[in-house]
């Protein structure tokens, strides 16, 4: 049923200083744009999608505190990574935690906008990575 990440939606009441902070932790600017509304960014190996929507377009019954389910995007450097997102203003959510035997290490961040950024190293991504995609 579930075929792959088409879409993570976060919210931001100033739309336009999330799209230039976003475009500094990712490194370039979003490749599409509706003005006003949301500003979406292509991410990573499989280039998924990360969409900046304007506050006011929320579900009615969306809450403005983080919580709930948490994405987390493979990345090389946890820590490099982890540093550099609360050097760019976000706030630790869960420290950085090892998982299982150490292999699955996990972090998250509340970004200046209220939503729970997650990022972890992860194994398998590398594996299923050089299975998809080889050198």
């Amino acid at each position: 049923m579930l075929r792959g990440m088409a879409t993570v939606s976060f919210y931001a009441d100033d739309l336009e200083a999330a799209k230039s902070w976003y475009t500094e932790v990712l490194g370039f600017a979003p490749y599409y744009a509706v003005p006003g509304g949301y500003y979406e960014f292509r991410i990573g190996d499989y280039q998924h999608e990360l969409g900046i929507i304007n506050r006011k377009f929320a579900p009615a019954a969306a809450q403005n505190q983080p919580g709930g389910a948490i994405l987390h995007w493979h990345v090389d450097d946890l820590q490099q990574s982890f540093n550099r997102l609360l050097a760019l203003g976000a706030k630790e959510y869960s420290p950085i935690t090892p998982h299982g035997d150490g292999t699955f290490i996990t972090a998250s961040v509340i970004d200046p906008f209220g939503n729970v950024l997650g990022i972890m190293q992860n194994p398998h991504y590398l594996d299923i990575l050089t299975k998809t995609h080889p050198a």
